[in-house]
């Protein structure tokens, strides 16, 4: 079978790279007669079992699927969390991803009890413009039933090339009949900055979500011009729930936030040479105290920004301990529209200090969802003299706790009465809500509130759903129940930026960094006035 050679001839191209890179099987040996040897048995063997497997297996076996989603990755699961195989279709939406735009209708989708809803459609949108409303289920694209399909199966329904027209039909709560749409598809960017404002007269916000993006700094320098960086008085960089991405996007805001000729990150490892990245331009000057906010979703080309403005005393860092991925993946495309990202390096911040935590002799689990603080961090200074530790992941210069779900809480999300928060491992249940109000009352006003008329529509629509509260329940809740219902409804009749807004009001962790501006202006003048004493006294009669 055509599929069969195709899939074998492509891991073993890959297995004899890794194997030469990283001994892949047993322990590592010298490079010698014996060794290749040992290579061209171990792939020998592989293809003989891969043979037997397709031939005599109980069940018809998919060549493909046996070697893109098990053996290439259980091979690079040997190595460190985060080498990975892309297959066409996973590398195709990377390369998306990096050039920060593709073409389609414009809306976030979700699975939902065996359905695929939409989450929001994104602002400007033609989904937007057309009318589609969070909560909304798909039916059909065009003339195909979305019935069973899965979420990423209805995704790539709507793409499609830019200036085609697509007929999306939904079920929409309160609507006795489904609604069609007719959406031409335009270019939709993938904003890494999806959201910044001012807080207050003087103090700007701005959220980063990815750095996966080509675009990122340069949406960055479009935020601070409108914001009016040089009328700032602080700003408010939120790096939290930020998974990285690409380097040069992290050495380029690097670059645009400390002063010209420091050093940003570095990486070496065994077959890298290490490599230096330094402020080529600078800030220009530019002095507005900042304030980083980071979380365990922080990791990666966040966490290199992060610790780079730490360790020059540029910033200071607010939240909770970051997630501690500082393992360099080189991106490798492959035959048949296949990519490997295999790690090569590791990263250090300027002071020298590892990001990467330990990840041996833990389970994936632990690891993924269960950090773990060094058991021996690494002590260094910073340019001001303070001290930042390592061994994984950036630890705030003050630690603000996130507010956590209590119980009644975890239960309505779980059970779709509320969407879970982006990124969340928690799964959409049955009903919406939001939707649900909506739908009975589809004119809302900035103005809204949700007073006890509405926490009682709630309560009701909680009986309906059978899921079980008591009155404590409500009224324990009853300011997280407001300020969620509002978000949703916000986010559902004004867009993703108005929903935004109402979660700021309500984000403890930002409330509780704003007031550290000031302290982060004195980190700041203090590091520059260090500096200039140095650079004074390394002049030629500088000296005493």
């Amino acid at each position: 079978m055509v599929r069969g050679k195709r899939g074998i001839f492509l891991f073993v191209g890959i297995l004899a790279v890794s194997a030469v890179l990283g001994g892949i099987y047993g322990p590592s040996v010298d490079a010698n007669s014996s060794s290749t040897n040992g290579l061209e048995q171990s792939v020998k063997t592989f293809t003989q079992v891969l043979a037997v497997v397709e031939h005599d297996y109980a069940k018809p076996v998919k060549v493909d699927r046996t070697v893109y989603n098990g053996a290439i990755p259980g091979m690079l699961g040997v190595l460190d969390p985060h080498s990975s195989f892309f297959d066409q279709k996973a590398f195709s939406l990377l390369r998306e991803d990096q050039h920060g735009r593709y073409f389609g209708v414009g809306m976030q989708i979700g699975p939902e009890s065996g359905r695929t809803v939409v989450i929001a459609p994104f602002p400007g949108s033609p989904a937007y413009k057309a009318g589609v409303r969070p909560g909304d289920v798909i039916l059909k694209v065009d003339d195909k039933s979305c019935k069973g399909l899965t979420t990423d199966q209805v995704a790539n329904l709507l793409k499609g090339p830019r200036g085609t027209v697509v007929h999306v039909t939904v079920g929409r709560e309160g609507w006795k009949q489904p609604i069609e749409f007719t959406i031409t598809r335009g270019e939709i960017p993938h904003n890494a900055v999806d959201f910044y404002t001012m807080l207050s007269p003087g103090i700007g916000y701005v959220h980063i979500s990815t750095f996966e993006s080509e675009e990122t700094a340069d949406e960055l320098a479009q935020a601070m011009r409108k914001l009016d960086a040089s009328q700032l008085k602080g700003l408010i960089l939120d790096l939290r729930g930020n998974p990285g991405g690409l380097l040069n996007q992290a050495v380029q805001i690097g670059d645009m936030l400390l002063d010209k000729g420091q050093l940003i990150v570095s990486h070496h490892g065994r077959s890298s040479p290490e490599r230096r990245y330094y402020a080529v331009h600078g800030n220009g000057g530019d002095h507005v105290p900042i304030v980083v906010l980071v979380n365990s979703g922080t990791a990666s080309a966040s966490e290199i920004v992060s610790g780079a403005l730490q360790d020059h005393d540029r910033a200071l860092i607010a939240g909770t301990t970051t997630f501690g991925k500082g393992l360099v993946q080189t991106l490798t495309p492959l035959s048949y529209g296949t990519g490997l990202a295999l790690t090569t390096a590791r990263y250090y911040t300027p002071t020298g200090r590892l990001i990467q935590r330990p990840y041996r002799d833990v389970s994936y689990w632990e690891y993924r969802f269960d950090p773990q603080p060094a058991k021996k961090p690494e002590v260094r200074l910073t340019d001001g003299g303070r001290t930042v530790y390592g061994g994984g992941g950036i630890t705030p210069d003050v630690k603000i706790a996130a507010a956590q779900l209590d119980p009644f809480q975890r239960k309505l999300i779980q059970n779709g009465v509320f969407f879970p928060p982006i990124g969340s491992p928690l799964e959409i249940g049955v009903g919406d809500f939001t939707r649900y109000f909506l739908g009975q009352r589809p004119k809302v006003t900035r103005d809204f509130t949700v007073d006890q008329s509405v926490i009682n529509e709630f309560q009701q629509f909680l009986t309906r759903q059978k899921v079980a509260y008591t009155p404590q329940d409500i009224q324990q809740n009853l300011e997280w129940l407001k300020w969620k219902i509002k978000r949703e409804v916000f986010t559902s009749v004004f867009g993703l930026d108005a929903g935004y807004q109402v979660d700021l009001d309500n984000d403890e962790q930002l409330q509780k960094a704003i007031p550290l501006i000031p302290q982060a202006k004195q980190l700041y003048a203090h590091v520059l006035q260090i500096l200039a004493e140095r650079s004074a006294e390394s002049k030629p009669g500088g000296g005493h």
